[in-house]
C-alpha cells in the first residue's frame, strides 16, 4: 500500500478533528484545567492510603521485630547458661524429626509413673506461676497431658524456663522428660492421672504468629450457672470460620476416626453381603429428583447436573449385572435451607441389590450394617466418645435387638395419639411427609414406648417420594420405601425402585422429568433389569445425632451450607516488589527519609504495569520520574508531540496527583503536545471529565482468563505429528549464551521474512529485564528452533503478558499455536490468572468523551477505512482463537491537540518496514 493511499482519510480525519488546514498544527493546544486535578476529597483519599500502608507496614515489621527479638533472647540465654544445661532448650533448625513414642501409648498405663519418655506434640497452652515454674498442656491429636517446666539447679535454669513460657502455642517441640503421678487430678487434660516433668525441650516446627483464634479457646467449654449445662465459647458460626484450629481440637479429632470408623464398618459389611464398591460420576445430564434442589454448571457450554444421589448410576450398575453396589462419596443438594441438620454437600453411603421377591431383604440388609455400625463405634472408639462428651454431653445411643417398624399410618397414628398437632393446630396426615418438628415427637413417643433411639418407618406415601421409588401394589397412595430414624430424626431413606421403563416414564413426566434428557437411564431399564432396592445414607446425620453434636456442621470437615464459599472481598494486593511500592514512597519522601531509591523501572511494571507499560523498556521511550512518588511515566519524543504510552505506574490512588505534575512538567519544561495512548478507562475518565479532552478507542488489550482459554487442539496435533517438542527456561536458571545464540539467529531471519508495512509499539528485544521475563521455544525433530515465547510479568491483576510469540520461517504447520498453548497452560499452572496479548485494533471505532455525534459518525467510518487497508485486526484475528476478550484502552488528546501532523506522527511512529 502507498503512502499516498492515506491522503484521503488523513485529511478527512484532520476536518474532524478541528482544523481547517494541515499548516493548524501548530497552534498551541489546549492541555486543559491542570487545577481540576487538585481534589480535597482524593488528597483525603490518598492520605488515608499513605496511613494504612504506614500501618500495614509498622504491623508487619513489629512482628518481624518480635520475632527478632525472641531470637536473640534465646541465643542470649543459651550462651549465658552452661553448656550441658543449654543443650536441654532451644531451637533446632533441622528437619530431620527422631522418632519417638506417642502420648496416647505413653501414658495409657498410670503405672508408667517413673518412666523416662521422649515424644514430639504441639504446644496447647501455657501457664506460668513465677520466674521458675511453667505448665505446658501438649496436645497429641486426642490427647492432652500436663508438662512442667521447673528450675533445678544444675539442669533446669530460670532461662530454660523463661523461654518455654514465652513459646508460641501451635508450635511443635521434641520433649524428653519422666512420668509421674500429679498432687491431684489434672481436671484439664485427656490424662488425667500422669505429668510429665520436663527434663529437655526443644521447638522443631515454630508458630510465627498466634493462629486467629487458637485451639485452646475454641475446645474450651465452661458450665452455664442458670442451666448447669456445658457451653462452648466459640460458636458454630466461630467454628467454621477458624476452621484449621477446631479441626485441630482433640473433639474434632474425635469426631473423624469415628466418621472414618463409620466407613470401614459400612463397607466391611457390605462386602461381607457380596457387595463390591463402585464410583459413580457426579456431573449428571439431568436432574435426578428435583430440578429446584439441583446445582447447574456450565458442561463446555451445555447445562450439566452436581448428583443429588448417585441413584441412577447405581441402579445402571444393577442392569450391567454387578447384582449388589456400594458407594461412599459426596451428593449435593442445593437446598436453600440453613437449618442446624442440613448441609448441602455432605457424604452419602449408598447401596443398591437385586431383590428376589421383596424389598425387605435389602432393608434386612440394611438394619443389621446400621447396628453393626452403632456396635462398632461403641467397641473401637469409646476413648473418642469420652472426649467427645466432655464438649457435647449426651447418653449412649439405645437400640434393641429386633428394630421396631413401624408403617407410615401406624407411625401417624402413635403421633396423632400423643396429641401432637401442626403450626395451625391440625393433626398429622397419613398422606403428607413428616416435619422436622413432627419427626422429634414421634421420636420422643417410640423412646418412652419402646426404649429405643433406634426404628423404621415403612410405606411412605406416594406423593413425598422421588418418581423412580416402587408403588405399594395394594394401595398406589403409598409406596415400597423407608426411612431410618435416630434419635428421632431421618438419616436413611430406601426402598424398591421402578424397574419397568413404561411405568418409569410415566412417573418421569408426572413429576414434571422430561424423559429426553435422561436416555442413558432408560436404556439400562429396556436393556432388563431385575427388581432392586436400596438407600442412601448421609454419614454426617449419622454422627452428628449418635455423638450430640447439636450441629451437623460439627460433623462435616468443610461443612458447606447456603451461606459457604461467601464472594471474595478485593484483597489488599501483595506486591511482588513491596520495596518499589509508591504509596510508601511517597509518604517516606514527605517524612524526609533519607537515602531514598527510586524505584525501578522494572520493578513498577511488575507492580503495577501492563502491557503497553513494558514498551517503555525500549530505548525510544524517556521516563519521566515522579520524585514525591517514585512514579514513572514513558513518552517518546516524535515532531513535538509527546506520545505517551499507557498508564501511569503507580498505585492507581496516585494517578491525579501524578498526572497533574506530569503535564505541568509538558507544558513548561519539554513544550512537547501531549498524546496519551493505550490507557486505561480509569485514565480516560481523569483526562476526558476533569481536563476535557476527546477520547476515543480504536484498540483493546486482548486478554485471556487463563481458565476460560480455549484450546487449539487441531493445531496442537499438527505440531506433535511433525515432532515438534516445547521446552521451557528454567525459572531460577539464566538463559545459555548458547541458546540465545541460536534464538538471535532465527530472529533475524523472521525479520528478514517480513514484508509490507508493520505496526508495533515495541522492538523485539528479547533479552532485556530477564528477571521478569518466562521463555518458552518449539523445535523442530531436526533440532532447528521453529518458534519462540516471551512471557513479561506484569501486574497482580493482570498477570503475564505474551510479550512476543514469533514463528520462524519453515516451522511446521501448528507450531506456534501450539507454542503459545503451552506458554498459557505453564502460566496456569503456577497460578497465574490472567494473560495479555498486549494491545490489538478493533475493526470498529468507539467514542469516548467530548466527541459529538456527527463528528464521531465520521471519525469511525474513516477509521474503518483505514482499519481495512491496513489489515489492522489480523493479529486480533489470530488470537480469537485462544478465548482473547477485548477490554478497551483509550487514545486521548487534548482540544485541538491532534490533527493532520499529530496523525502523521502517529503513523510514522508505529511504522517500521521490517
Amino acid at each position: 500500500m502507498s503512502p499516498g493511499s492515506f491522503k484521503k482519510p488523513l485529511l478527512a480525519l484532520n476536518r474532524i478533528i478541528g482544523h481547517q488546514s494541515a499548516k493548524n498544527h501548530m497552534t498551541k493546544p489546549k492541555i486543559g484545567n491542570i487545577a481540576a486535578l487538585d481534589s480535597d476529597r482524593e488528597d483525603k483519599k490518598l492520605k488515608k492510603a499513605l496511613e494504612q500502608r504506614v500501618k500495614q507496614d509498622e504491623k508487619e515489621e513489629e512482628r518481624r521485630s518480635f520475632q527478632q527479638r525472641r531470637k536473640e533472647e534465646e541465643e542470649r540465654a543459651l550462651s549465658t547458661d552452661p553448656p550441658e544445661i543449654a543443650a536441654r532448650y532451644g531451637t533446632k533448625t533441622s528437619d530431620v524429626l527422631v522418632e519417638t513414642d506417642s502420648i496416647q501409648r505413653l501414658a495409657a498405663n498410670p503405672d508408667n509413673a517413673g518412666k523416662h519418655i521422649e515424644f514430639i506434640a504441639r504446644i496447647h497452652h501455657i501457664r506460668c506461676l513465677s520466674s521458675k515454674l511453667a505448665f505446658i498442656v501438649f496436645r497429641e491429636q486426642i490427647e492432652t497431658i500436663q508438662g512442667i517446666v521447673a528450675y533445678k539447679e544444675g539442669h533446669i535454669t530460670e532461662n530454660f524456663v523463661r523461654w518455654a513460657e514465652h513459646l508460641m502455642t501451635e508450635s511443635h517441640v521434641h520433649v524428653k522428660g519422666t512420668l509421674q503421678r500429679p498432687p491431684e487430678e489434672v481436671k484439664g487434660c485427656s490424662i488425667h492421672d500422669l505429668e510429665v516433668l520436663v527434663e529437655s525441650m526443644h521447638l522443631v516446627v515454630p508458630v510465627k504468629e498466634h493462629l486467629p483464634v487458637d485451639v485452646f479457646s475454641i475446645d474450651h467449654v465452661e458450665m452455664d450457672e442458670e442451666t448447669h449445662q456445658l457451653e462452648s465459647l466459640a460458636s458454630n458460626r466461630v467454628r467454621a470460620a477458624n476452621r484449621l484450629a477446631y479441626l485441630r481440637t482433640p473433639t474434632a479429632q474425635s469426631i473423624f476416626r469415628i466418621n472414618s470408623g463409620i466407613c470401614s464398618i459400612f463397607r466391611s459389611v457390605l462386602e461381607g453381603h457380596g457387595f463390591i464398591e463402585i464410583h459413580t460420576p457426579k456431573l449428571m445430564p439431568a436432574a435426578t429428583e428435583s430440578g429446584a434442589e439441583v446445582f447447574k454448571v456450565n458442561y463446555f457450554g451445555r447445562t450439566a447436573f452436581l448428583a443429588q444421589s448417585p441413584q441412577l448410576s447405581k441402579q445402571l450398575s444393577i442392569s450391567a449385572d454387578f447384582g449388589r453396589v456400594f458407594e461412599i462419596g459426596p451428593v449435593f443438594r442445593a437446598e436453600d435451607s440453613n437449618t442446624h441438620r442440613h448441609l448441602t454437600e455432605y457424604t452419602g453411603l449408598d447401596l443398591e441389590m437385586a431383590i428376589n421377591s421383596d424389598y425387605h431383604e435389602a432393608l434386612d440388609i440394611i438394619d443389621e450394617m446400621m447396628k453393626s455400625i452403632f456396635k462398632g463405634v461403641y467397641t473401637r472408639f469409646r476413648r473418642e466418645i469420652e472426649v467427645i462428651k466432655t464438649r457435647f454431653p449426651h447418653e449412649d445411643l439405645v437400640w434393641l435387638e429386633k428394630t421396631p417398624i413401624f408403617t407410615f399410618k401406624e407411625a401417624i397414628a402413635l403421633l396423632n395419639e400423643s396429641g401432637w398437632t401442626d403450626d395451625h393446630g391440625k393433626p398429622a396426615s397419613e398422606l403428607e411427609d413428616l416435619s422436622t418438628r413432627a419427626e422429634i415427637r414421634l421420636g420422643e413417643v417410640i423412646k418412652k414406648r419402646f426404649n429405643t433411639d433406634y426404628y423404621i418407618i415403612d410405606k411412605f406415601p406416594a406423593a413425598v417420594r422421588p418418581f423412580y421409588t416402587h408403588p405399594d401394589e395394594e394401595d398406589p397412595r403409598f409406596t415400597n420405601s423407608f426411612d431410618i430414624f435416630l434419635r428421632g430424626q431421618e438419616i436413611t431413606t430406601g426402598g424398591q425402585r421402578i424397574h419397568k421403563p413404561d411405568v418409569l416414564v410415566g412417573r418421569m413426566k408426572k413429576a414434571g422429568i422430561e424423559p429426553f434428557g435422561m436416555q442413558e437411564y432408560l436404556q439400562g431399564f429396556e436393556f432388563g433389569v431385575l427388581p432392586h432396592a436400596g438407600c442412601g445414607i448421609g454419614l454426617e446425620r449419622i454422627i452428628f445425632l449418635m455423638l450430640n453434636l447439636g450441629d451437623i456442621r460439627n460433623a462435616s470437615l468443610f461443612p458447606r451450607d447456603p451461606k459457604s464459599l461467601p464472594e471474595q472481598k478485593a484483597e489488599v494486593v501483595r506486591l511482588p516488589h513491596p520495596e518499589a511500592d509508591t504509596i510508601r514512597y511517597a509518604y517516606d519522601f514527605e517524612h524526609g527519609y533519607p537515602n531514598l531509591e527510586m524505584p525501578t523501572v522494572e520493578k513498577l511494571i511488575a507492580n503495577y504495569g501492563d502491557a503497553t507499560n513494558t514498551s517503555w523498556l525500549d530505548d525510544r521511550y524517556h521516563v519521566w520520574r515522579h520524585e514525591p512518588t517514585g512514579a514513572a511515566i514513558g513518552y517518546a519524543e516524535e515532531n513535538g508531540y509527546a506520545l505517551v504510552m499507557g498508564n501511569p505506574l503507580c498505585d492507581p490512588r496516585q494517578y491525579n496527583l501524578v498526572i497533574r505534575d506530569f503535564l505541568k512538567h509538558m507544558r513548561k519544561q519539554k513544550d512537547l503536545r501531549p498524546l496519551w495512548l493505550l490507557v486505561s478507562s480509569e485514565i480516560e475518565e481523569i483526562l476526558g471529565s476533569k481536563l476535557g479532552w476527546r477520547t476515543l478507542s480504536c484498540v483493546a488489550e486482548e486478554r485471556v482468563t487463563i481458565a476460560d482459554a480455549k484450546k487449539v487442539a487441531k493445531k496442537e496435533r499438527q505440531a506433535e505429528d511433525a515432532g515438534v517438542i516445547i521446552k521451557e527456561q528454567p525459572i531460577d536458571e539464566p538463559v545459555p549464551e548458547e541458546l540465545r545464540k541460536r534464538i538471535d539467529k532465527r530472529i533475524e531471519d523472521w525479520k528478514a521474512g517480513r514484508t509490507g508495512r508493520q505496526v508495533h509499539i515495541t522492538e523485539v528485544r528479547p533479552w532485556v529485564d530477564m528477571e521478569h521475563r518466562r521463555y518458552l521455544w518449539a523445535e523442530t525433530k531436526e533440532g532447528e528452533i521453529a518458534a519462540f515465547c516471551v512471557l513479561h510479568k506484569l501486574s497482580p491483576q493482570n498477570g503475564y503478558q505474551i510479550k512476543f510469540a514469533l514463528d520462524f520461517p519453515d516451522s511446521p504447520n501448528g507450531t506456534i499455536e501450539a507454542l503459545i498453548s503451552a506458554s498459557i497452560q505453564m502460566l496456569a499452572k503456577a497460578g497465574i490468572q490472567q494473560v495479555t496479548f498486549g494491545a490489538g485494533a478493533l475493526p470498529e471505532m468507539v467514542t469516548g468523551g467530548n466527541l459529538d455525534g456527527v463528528r464521531a459518525k465520521i471519525l469511525s467510518k474513516t477509521y474503518r477505512t483505514v482499519a481495512q487497508q491496513l489489515r489492522l485486526v489480523q493479529k486480533s484475528e489470530f488470537r480469537e482463537k485462544f478465548g482473547t476478550k477485548n477490554d478497551l484502552v483509550y487514545i486521548c488528546y487534548p482540544f485541538m491537540g491532534l490533527g493532520v501532523s499529530g496523525t502523521r506522527t502517529l503513523i510514522k511512529f508505529f511504522e517500521d518496514e521490517m
